[in-house]
């Protein structure tokens, strides 16, 4: 076939993953339909275990889930997952874990364009995960860090989705981009009047020890508020333990919640809260809910990392606070309950943030400007 002819036919892209689910907000709802309203015929191959079907215009193939631990994962559903994406034989892969790489490196070898998108800095990950023995974390850090250094600088491209990561991926291949994860425009708004609020705040996302619930719901018995909570707990034990304080009263417990129902607690809470633990894969992170609240017009109260008060006082749109002090987290809800006017101005300098840089309209450029380079 000539290129010219070609170049005429609409090019057929597949996402891959065999962690994140299918409708995963960064992949499908971000990329995926980005690359769907460009003309691009797009596949994903997941492994969640409900089967085939299409899904908004996107064809989507199931592999089945995992049946067993992280190991099972990374030998067999990955192996599945990448054995459906050859089959479908298309022209761009991309896929979204480090699982995948040696498969990413098989496809590149087949002579397809590969992306790897490098959602986080897995090796500063190894220093928060509690099932990994503390003396074995340094060394299995260099071990993760040397391998997929090897394999970034083969692939076609790198997405990083923060700047930090780029920084070192791009040492590695020059074909680094940094895509953040910022929120799509106008999603999360509302026409909820600013008075109709509650003394509510929010948290939303992923519920664990290192993300800092136990001192928020501690925080609570210092405050006259009500927490709306929504997202999966990472196990019972925590979720257990955060029932059993007697400040739980003040938690409205969602679970998790579709994307409809985060723009409706988002719509009825006054402060949107992200005060993660300081470990070494957050202080450098993006965290995408961080710039919802943002995008729904609340201020926020985040962790006080350097580069978390750079984007929060530096737009003046919240409170940057340390993490693991209750009191702290409590002072600071009470100053923007109690100070209306000054957190309302605060929700406005967020969503204009949003509007002038922090939304992935800006991003989604650079991924487009990367397939249009692979076609």
């Amino acid at each position: 076939m000539k290129k010219s002819e070609k170049n005429k036919m609409k090019e057929k892209v597949c996402h891959m993953t065999s962690v994140h689910l299918r409708d995963d907000n960064r992949i499908v709802r971000k990329q995926c339909q980005s690359l769907l309203k460009e003309g691009f015929i797009v596949n994903l191959v997941v492994a969640d275990g409900n089967g085939d079907e299409i899904k908004d215009g996107i064809l989507i193939f199931d592999v089945g889930p995992t049946i067993g631990g992280r190991i099972k994962r990374f030998i067999f559903t990955s192996k599945r997952v990448y054995q459906k994406a050859k089959d479908l034989d298309c022209d761009i892969y991309h896929f979204h874990d480090p699982d995948l790489i040696r498969f990413g490196n098989r496809l590149l070898r087949a002579g397809k364009k590969v992306i790897y998108d490098v959602h986080e800095d897995v090796a500063k990950q190894t220093f928060s995960k509690d099932y990994i023995p503390k003396l074995l974390q340094p060394f299995l850090a260099f071990v993760i860090r040397l391998y997929e250094n090897y394999y970034a600088s083969k692939f076609s491209y790198i997405s990083t989705a923060t700047a930090f990561i780029n920084e070192r991926f791009v040492k590695l291949n020059r074909n680094s981009v940094c895509i953040s994860n910022f929120p799509i425009l106008n999603e999360l708004v509302s026409s909820h009047d600013w008075s109709l609020k509650k003394n509510e705040i929010v948290y939303i996302g992923g519920i664990a020890r290192i993300r800092g619930i136990v001192e928020l719901i501690e925080s609570l018995d210092k405050t006259k508020i009500m927490l709306n909570l929504a997202g999966d707990f990472e196990n019972t034990e925590l979720e257990e333990q955060c029932k059993s304080y007697i400040n739980w009263k003040q938690v409205n417990y969602s679970g998790f919640v579709n994307r409809e129902n985060v723009r409706k607690i988002l719509e009825n809470s006054r402060i949107g809260i992200v005060t993660f633990h300081p470990l070494p894969n957050h202080i450098d992170a993006q965290p995408n809910k961080m710039f919802e609240y943002m995008s729904a017009s609340i201020p926020v109260i985040a962790s006080n990392f350097p580069l978390w008060k750079s984007i929060i006082e530096g737009n003046n749109c919240g409170i940057c606070v340390n993490p693991k002090d209750p009191k702290e987290i409590a002072e600071a809800i009470n100053y923007l309950i109690e100070n209306d006017e000054i957190a309302k101005k605060m929700g406005e300098n967020g969503r204009r943030a949003v509007m002038d840089k922090y939304n992935w309209e800006t991003e989604k450029e650079k991924l487009i400007a990367i397939y249009k380079s692979c076609s």
